[in-house]
């Protein structure tokens, strides 16, 4: 099988190395990849949102699956696109894609649903937004309401933070469009869970737990980021935790998507607050999450080839996933001054990712056999190992020979949860 892999970062990276493991595997083509996924795949230049030009490339190509790894393209209804040619695509339709596409949308549908989760009023008035904080207590949380690169959640402490959030997205535009229309809602208050299913229009099947660690800076504290690390399973996931976590959350929203039609084969990520009153929905993401890919996949035993062909054809079941036993810890090594600005172009040294090593790339290029940062997120190093500790203990240590100018990362990943 010829195999095209849409995306940039270190997701797309796990998800083709594990294709790789598979005997079906011909070629697989990486549009537009990065410097760490051109030892594994053909890089092809080209932009994620330019659709005809991916549905062209396929074609020309005979490509025999696509996999989406970043949201736009989804949103964007890439995988409109491709059915309309004849060509097999994982992930979900544009319609089904508002589920991550739009916050306020996912919230009216958890409502409508009865799906736990914070509460909420949206808007698109500026005035009516800021009218509004004295319905909430603080903290609070103000999101954009559409994709703004995982950077578009703000928690505020205060009115004053408040106004000036609300301002910068409706006002000044910091996100786009993304933040014409905002959602304030309660803070939740608990732990984090990350729990991504495979989802098709009969059925899903829950992958193993993982957990995402947002914030900047050492002991959750600092700026929301796309992900500076993550471990799985999640120790607060229990078999009490996952009958609630069925009933409450799962089920409705797949009998919500069966109801609103929405086309969806592809993966669906749940992120969670466990609070006092049980599970919650943050958000949902109609993708894999980065960087929980980077322990999800590595544990994972069984073929992601045939388990995607599966979901496509509407019979993926609960036994053709088998999961390793061991845990997985993965420490993101990050630009100095992200998620806000930061320089590219810094020489990386040290880096030795052959062998059985998962260096997942997210932001790097290579020149001239070197490898340079092109991104804030610049790699994911990840370790297998009995417990949480161990495999721990082997990032930490492999961070160690690595080396770029202004290189950050957390410290405690895994020590916490």
């Amino acid at each position: 099988m010829k195999l095209l892999v849409i995306g940039s970062g270190g997701r797309e990276h796990a998800i083709v190395w594990k294709l790789l493991q598979s005997s079906q595997i011909e070629k697989i083509y990486c549009i537009p990849g990065n410097g760490g996924i051109e030892n594994l795949a053909e890089c092809i230049s080209g932009e994620v949102e330019d659709i005809d030009f991916l549905v062209s490339f396929a074609k020309k190509n005979k490509i025999d699956l696509t996999i989406v790894g970043p949201e736009l393209p989804l949103t964007l209804g890439i995988v409109d696109a491709f059915q309309k040619e004849g060509l097999k695509i994982f992930g979900p339709t544009e319609k089904a894609a508002c589920l991550e596409g739009s916050k306020s949308y996912a919230k009216a549908f958890m409502k409508k649903y009865h799906i736990p989760t914070a509460e909420y009023i949206d808007t698109q008035d500026m005035q009516q937004a800021l009218n509004s904080l004295n319905k909430f207590s603080y903290p609070l949380v103000i999101k954009a309401d559409g994709l703004a690169a995982g950077k578009g959640v703000v928690i505020v402490h205060n009115e004053i933070e408040a106004r000036d959030v609300i301002t910068e997205m409706m006002e000044d535009e910091i996100f786009g469009k993304a933040g014409k229309k905002v959602v304030i809602e309660e803070f939740l208050e608990g732990k984090e869970i990350s729990l991504l299913v495979f989802l098709h229009q009969k059925g899903f099947v829950p992958m193993i737990t993982a957990q995402d660690y947002k914030r900047a800076l050492d002991q959750d504290k600092g700026l929301n980021t796309g992900g500076m690390g993550a471990i799985s399973p999640s120790p607060i996931y229990n078999n009490q935790m996952r009958k609630r976590i069925l009933e409450e959350i799962l089920f409705p929203t797949f009998k919500g998507i069966q109801k609103e039609n929405l086309e969806y084969r592809g993966v669906l990520y749940f992120g969670l607050m466990i609070t006092r009153q049980g599970p919650k929905v943050l958000e949902y993401n109609v993708r894999f999450g980065d960087p929980e890919t980077q322990v999800i996949l590595p544990r994972l035993e069984s073929d992601l080839v045939d388990i995607m062909e599966k979901v496509i054809e509407d019979r993926l079941e609960e036994g053709d996933l088998q999961w390793k036993e061991e845990k997985a810890l993965t420490v993101v090594l990050t630009s100095g001054g992200y998620p806000e600005s930061y320089e590219k172009g810094k020489l990386i040294t040290g880096l030795d990712d052959k062998g059985e090593k998962m260096i997942f790339h997210s932001g790097t290029i290579k020149k001239d056999g070197k490898y340079y940062t092109n991104g804030g997120r610049v790699l994911s190093i990840t370790h297998l190992g009995n417990t949480l500790e161990e495999a721990a203990g082997k990032v930490y240590q492999e961070i160690s020979k690595i080396h770029f100018d202004n290189m950050y990362y957390r410290k405690d990943i895994g020590k916490f949860s």
